[in-house]
């Protein structure tokens, strides 16, 4: 009834498969914590360590795109949740140093990716200017809350669903806290 071929030739395809995803896995892990950590300097004002990193995470990432090709890697969460983490910590980079925020070049990345970076940039906005607004900084706030509110300018041209919608929720809620933040800084000024 079934061939033998048949099955020896699946069960070798998911053995191959399952191995190529704990390949991708082992090598998505420490780029997702590398990105986290990259934010959290940033949120210290470790700029140049952090440009650093992102150089290194990009090269990494450019590397594993080629070792593996970038429409396998994207069939694995563990490899887009690093990509999705990189970017927040590249665009957070970028916002910090008044670069454009765009694609980057030399990486074959999802769009889904792109905005749900841009969707979580607007939290560690967000918590920029919380910080901020414990040292009096009332232009960085004001900045912030400029930004943020383009972003989500631009977000609403799409009619998000799933995860995204999820992630522009948030955003609008990271935009209403800065809001809250820039009018309890201009009622007790």
């Amino acid at each position: 009834m079934i061939k033998a071929t048949f099955i020896n030739n699946l069960k070798t395809s998911y053995k191959n498969k399952n191995q190529e995803r704990g390949k991708i896995i082992r090598l998505s892990n420490p780029l997702l914590h590398d990105s986290k950590r990259i934010i959290f300097a940033l949120h210290r004002m470790e700029t140049d360590k952090a440009g650093k990193e992102l150089n290194r995470l990009e090269d990494d990432l450019k590397k594993l795109q080629k070792q593996l090709g970038a429409s396998r890697l994207e069939q694995e969460g563990s490899y887009k949740a690093a990509v999705e983490e990189y970017l927040e910590a590249k665009f957070f980079y970028n916002w910090q140093q008044e670069k454009p925020i765009e694609k980057i070049k030399g990486l074959n990345i999802s769009h889904d990716s792109y905005l749900g970076a841009l969707s979580d940039l607007c939290g560690e906005i967000a918590r920029y200017c919380v910080n901020q607004a414990a040292k009096r900084n009332t232009e960085a706030v004001e900045k912030g809350y400029q930004d943020v509110s383009q972003i989500l300018s631009y977000l609403t041209e799409f009619d998000f669903t799933g995860y995204l919608r999820t992630k522009y929720d948030q955003a609008r809620g990271h935009l209403r806290k800065i809001e809250q933040i820039n009018y309890d800084i201009n009622i007790r000024s």
